[in-house]
């Protein structure tokens, strides 16, 4: 929850904008500052202050305790112009709450962080349980200094700048690993979630005896329980009490198996024991190689001090690295039309891979450090290989495309190419169609397609078939690809089949470079649309026969039983859009 304090009526408006627009963080203090403040900071995970940041230092100072603990706090002045993170950037979440509040108040964000602010990533921001010199590491990193990165195991993680390098000899030292190794002097360890460990239990097993056969067994194989990423068992121990306490404690979850799926598991310890008691001749040993890796520690029984017998069996297994790929739309080509999600991404990735004009329009969105691996065009199921191939290393990778990644750009051969070994995340972005449309009005208020005139991967006979089923059933379409300099005819055939279907008249929208600096449009028909308009870089929307032509604006009504194309209003821009709407009407009631 995110506490609100304010303490006059123009503090109150951004604070009320806030609340608005998360009602269900916020929760604003009323009352006397002081009480509010310590209130908040109490009850409350983060904390809004639409105060001055020197009153707020003198309310908060204190009730500091601990980093590791205190909430995040923000100021915002007054006239709600900036947003500054004062207390918490990064364990109290501070920073991005700093960038959040900005953005619902359209004021400026003020990060004074020192790795935020030279845009490295912090070694405690990277979602991995952490020990050792954060501090003192991280100020090496930012003076410039060398540091050795010992990655025993990968894990996908930020790019990092150059002067972090594996295998050379550098006083501080950033150590990825899930041994269960001290940190030495100016080191910082990582702690990759790379176990996996398989737990069964008898009815009733106490969590002294499950916990307590955990963490010997972690002890006794050297490895850290900082590192485990769950806990397995089969479907019927999914409630057992023991189990489900001693993953609280670990502060991971339970992760269950049906018998059946188990029973299929090959193990180097099977029993009758279980196969009796749940159908499945293992649970531990099996329950944590069902998901593949290692297996670090065959089946351990605890051992009872009353020498009664075991109630409890685990097995631990080393997981193989989990690369994460996100395939990142960039929209149209304007700047403000990529996405803050995308960007994220950009951020997260230590390696990018993409068309080389692409590349350049985002390079400088990319942390320092990050690993760029670009080509021309031609070259798209080269760099989906390429893309998984590096995160299946244990990268975070970005592999990015125009538009919408899933429309005619780089999912699809990505998700052609990769398996289930490793993470693959969509981000969304502005295609073309959607940027033509925006410019034109709104072509696409009802049923639409889109279809790609491209026949360099389709073949023609296939795209004809599409158009005219499009046209048949009297669909807006939107043609991507429509013309070039060696495939000049395809255009005028595909409006000649449209024509077929729709009245010479019928609005059509031709734009070229939706959204970028040399953006051009224009709204002519399907009558008059010269193919000589048209390049690899324009989208051609051709309208339906309810699309009209309304105040220099191309629009499809949303249906056709409330609005009938007689009830739009007529276009009195040039005559010949509106003698086409005329006859068309009254082609249409007669």
């Amino acid at each position: 929850m995110i506490g609100l304090i304010s303490a006059t009526a123009a503090g109150a408006v951004s604070r009320d904008r806030l609340a608005s627009a998360w009602p269900s963080r916020t929760r604003v203090y009323e009352g006397s500052v002081g009480d509010a403040v310590r209130r908040a900071f109490t009850e409350c995970e983060q904390v809004v202050c639409f105060l001055a940041t020197g009153a707020v230092v003198r309310l908060v100072a204190p009730l500091l305790r601990d980093k590791h603990v205190d909430p995040g706090v923000v100021c915002v002045d007054e006239a709600g112009r900036f947003a500054v993170s004062l207390l918490g950037g990064h364990e109290g979440g501070g920073n991005t709450l700093a960038r959040e509040v900005a953005a619902v108040l359209e004021a400026e964000p003020v990060v004074t962080t020192a790795t935020d602010a030279v845009d490295v990533p912090g070694l405690d921001t990277l979602g991995l349980p952490f020990e050792g010199d954060v501090a003192g590491v991280t100020r090496a990193v930012l003076d410039g200094e060398p540091v050795a990165l010992h990655a025993e195991l990968a894990h996908p993680m930020p790019a990092l700048p150059g002067n972090v390098a594996p295998d050379q000899v550098a006083a501080h030292t950033i150590r990825v690993t899930d041994r269960a190794v001290e940190p030495a002097d100016r080191e910082v360890v990582l702690r990759p979630p790379s176990l996996v460990v398989g737990v069964g239990a008898s009815k009733g097993a106490p969590v002294d005896e499950v916990l307590g056969l955990v963490r010997e067994t972690l002890r006794d194989a050297g490895l850290s329980p900082l590192s485990v990423a769950r806990l397995a068992t089969v479907d019927a121990k999914a409630g057992e009490p023991g189990i489900v306490e001693a993953a609280e404690q670990l502060g991971v979850p339970v992760v269950t198996y049906g018998a059946e799926t188990l029973a299929a598991v090959a193990v180097p310890n099977p029993s009758d024991a279980p196969l009796d008691a749940v159908g499945t001749p293992s649970v531990a040993e099996a329950a944590a190689l069902v998901a593949g890796g290692e297996l670090l520690v065959p089946k351990r029984k605890s051992v009872r001090a009353d020498g009664k017998p075991a109630m409890a069996t685990c097995a631990v297994v080393r997981t193989a690295p989990r690369g994460r790929l996100a395939v990142v739309g960039l929209g149209p080509g304007a700047r403000d039309l990529v996405t803050p999600r995308a960007r994220d991404e950009l951020r997260a990735a230590s390696v990018l891979v993409g068309l080389d004009q692409y590349v350049d329009q985002i390079r400088d969105l990319l942390r320092p450090g990050t690993r760029i691996l670009e080509s021309g065009l031609g070259a798209e199921e080269e760099r989906a290989r390429t893309a998984v191939a590096e995160a299946r290393k244990g990268q975070a990778v970005a592999l990015i495309g125009s538009g919408d990644a899933g429309v005619y750009a780089m999912a699809s051969p990505a998700l052609a190419e990769a398996s289930d070994d490793i993470d693959v995340v969509g981000v969304p972005g502005v295609t073309a169609a959607l940027a033509a449309a925006a410019i034109l009005g709104a072509p696409l208020g009802h049923d639409h397609v889109s279809i790609s005139l491209s026949d360099l991967h389709t073949p023609w006979e296939v795209i004809e078939r599409r158009v005219r089923a499009a046209a048949e059933a009297d669909i807006v379409v939107t043609f991507y690809n429509p013309r070039s300099r060696g495939r000049d005819w395809q255009l005028p055939k595909a409006l000649g089949i449209l024509a077929g279907h729709r009245e010479p008249g019928t609005p059509v929208g031709v734009v070229r470079n939706a959204s970028r600096v040399d953006e051009s449009s224009r709204l002519t028909t399907l009558g008059e649309l010269d193919p000589a308009w048209v390049d690899m870089m324009t989208v051609v929307t051709v309208g339906n026969t309810a699309t009209r032509r309304i105040a220099g604006r191309m629009v499809t009504p949303r249906g056709y039983r409330w609005q009938q194309p007689a009830a739009a209003a007529p276009d009195n821009t040039t005559s010949t859009s509106t003698s086409t709407s005329t006859s068309t009407t009254h082609k249409e009631s007669s």
